[in-house]
This record gives C-alpha cells, structure tokens and sequence, in this order.
C-alpha cells in the first residue's frame, strides 16, 4: 500500500457545519440528535473497548493508559466523556470554530483533552482506539480514509465507526423525517447518496487487513424518544468495530 496520505477532508462539508459550530453544545440547537443518541454511543464505546482490551468495566477510570483519537470531534461530545472515563483523548477536526468550542467547554468543564485543528492524515502519532464517529458519510474517498485510520492505529488496536446506512429507510427517516419534518438537523446536513452499506466498509476493512468485531444497528424509539441498540437493525445508523 501506498505510505502517502491523502487527504479525505470535504471543503464543503467543513463549511457547511461551521456554520452553527458554537452552538455544538446547546441541547436543543442544531447538534440535538447527536446529544440525544450519545449516552447510547458512549455506552456501546465503553462496551467495545473494555472488551477488547480485557478491561473491568466497574474500574473508577477503565480508560487509563489509552491514547484514543476521534477523528471529526466536533465540539468534543465524545472527547468529554473518554476524558471522564480515564483515557488520553485527542481530539481533531477541520472546522477551527469547533475546536475553539471544544477548547472553551472542556476548559469549562476542568478536563484534559488534547484538541487539534487541522487533516488527520497529517498526525504521526499511533493511538490504541481511533473513533471516527458521524463523520465517513461527509469525508471524501472512504477507501483513503479507512486506510487513514488504519494508519493511525497501534498493532492489536481497535477503529470504531458509525454512519447512516444508504437505504430507502435512513432516505425515509434519517433525511426526509430527520431534516424536513422533525427539523432535527437543518436541510441539507446529510446526502443520502453518501450514505454508507456496512459491506461496502467491510470491503475497504479487509483490503486493510482489519478484522470485523462487532456491527450494531442504533435505533430511535418515537415512544420513548430515545436510542436503543439493535443486534440486526442496521438499516439506518449503525457502528462497525475493527481490530488491527
């Protein structure tokens, strides 16, 4: 494989969420869903990493001694909380008005994340745990980026993504419902077109000799408004957990 990296960043896409980037940690602003699924999204990180590392989940900091990165860390809604859980969290994106927000809300908060503006394939660090959370549907060239990730993880690592299935139900539900007229997200946040199959990751995976964990569908109840984790829904999010 070819050592140099090449960038996956979409201009338009950086742009497109720069435009409400202070406002990553207002609950009910443009990031609502986010903050609605992530107890669950932290739950299922803990769960998978803890696992895969033979860590007692019950431990006060089951993190410590991890270097973690999360590729396209936004406001930092997932640093937060592996700070929290004990782990040395660097957290990097390309939109410099949510690093600052980032920066501002853990400096707040007393905690120690490493934040960083700017292209991940431009890091030279290895890490134990990549995240690369919401963001494969808005980079450029999945197969470059996949191999990014691959890049930056330590032998017997672990990579986490999670993304929007490209169904006629996540058409249904993650865009026309989600967008138009729960108004969770503003218009135009997502193109379902580059909505992502979890074969079509499971194919770059292995031409990266990544091996698959574990693939979990997340799921809105209406009722309880809330997220839930499925064993075989996938057919809107879903997270795919690859070791090295």
């Amino acid at each position: 494989m070819n050592t140099a990296q090449k960038s996956t960043i979409n201009a338009e896409e950086i742009d497109r969420f720069s435009k409400n980037s202070d406002q990553w940690w207002d609950e009910g602003g443009p990031f609502k869903p986010l903050h609605r699924l992530n107890p669950v999204r932290i739950q299922y990180l803990k769960n998978q990493i803890c696992d895969h590392f033979n860590i007692d989940q019950d431990k006060t900091l089951p993190f410590k001694g991890l270097d973690i990165l999360d590729i396209g860390c936004g406001g930092g809604l997932v640093c937060e909380p592996m700070a929290r859980l004990g782990a040395k969290i660097t957290g990097i994106d390309a939109d410099q008005k949510a690093i600052t927000c980032a920066k501002n809300h853990a400096e707040a908060q007393n905690l120690d994340v490493e934040y960083r503006c700017g292209d991940a394939a431009d890091l030279k660090q290895k890490y134990d745990v990549v995240l690369a959370l919401e963001i494969i549907e808005h980079v450029d060239n999945l197969g470059d980026f996949v191999a990014l990730c691959k890049k930056l993880l330590k032998p017997e690592g672990l990579l986490v993504f999670s993304t929007l299935n490209r169904t006629a139900k996540s058409y249904a539900l993650g865009i026309i419902a989600a967008e138009y007229i729960l108004r969770w997200v503003p218009a135009g946040t997502h193109n379902w077109k580059k909505f992502i199959k979890p074969s079509e990751i499971a194919r770059y995976a292995r031409t990266e000799k990544l091996e698959i964990k574990d693939i979990s569908g997340l799921v809105f109840n209406p009722f309880k408004n809330e997220f839930f984790l499925s064993d075989n829904d996938l057919d809107v999010n879903y997270f795919i957990a690859l070791r090295s």
